[in-house]
């Protein structure tokens, strides 16, 4: 066994070190075979390896309710849905719990539209959302009783669609669960502490 030299600048400071090198002879089979399996291509990369975000949007799933359910900041959750965000099978399986969809769809990206039972329920819930705002904005009787025997029919077809709130009318609503964004970002007692505010 023979020893490598390696000088490299960290902040700022010169360091030298000897690090003991490995013989090919030493290296087992098996790792020798995975040091030369080929690389995950640039392209793949640059295209995205997922698409959590897109179909968050298309199941019409709000940030702040992922961010919720994975007990994860909001900021945390913008990073990991973007498309370049390399994330551990544990993180996509959380996910794809949440967002109630094939794992497959999160991760191929087809081009085209989700698969035939997801598009199907991201339509049905857009129904149900707007059926539910009809419903909450007019003062028509007949258009109360009309909203409400839709809602009715939606839910006899997907049983889950009886959780579903109305679009947001003002800005996103918060359950009583949530909290506002003075939690995420507080203001230190100094500023109130301080006169010359």
């Amino acid at each position: 066994m023979s020893t490598v030299e390696y000088n490299f600048e960290m902040n700022g400071v010169s360091v030298s070190r000897r690090v003991p090198s490995v013989s090919p002879a030493s290296v087992p089979q098996n790792l020798a075979a995975a040091s030369q399996a080929p690389a995950v291509s640039t392209k793949a990369v640059a295209k995205g390896l997922h698409r959590i975000s897109e179909v968050r949007q298309q199941q019409g799933v709000s940030l702040r309710s992922v961010a919720r359910k994975l007990n994860l900041p909001i900021q945390e959750v913008r990073l990991q849905e973007e498309p370049s965000s390399d994330l551990r099978v544990s993180d996509l399986l959380k996910w794809q719990e949440i967002l109630e969809v094939p794992l497959t769809d999160l991760l191929i990206d087809t081009q085209g539209p989700l698969s035939e039972p997801v598009g199907k329920r991201a339509s049905m819930l857009r129904v149900m959302k707007t059926a539910k705002a009809i419903l909450e904005s007019t003062k028509s009787k007949s258009a109360q009783r009309l909203s409400n025997m839709l809602i009715g029919q939606l839910i006899q077809i997907m049983p889950e669609l009886a959780d579903v709130s109305a679009w947001h009318t003002v800005g996103q609503r918060r359950t009583q669960d949530e909290v506002g964004r003075i939690v995420e970002r507080p203001i230190p007692d100094s500023f109130f502490n301080d006169g010359s505010h």
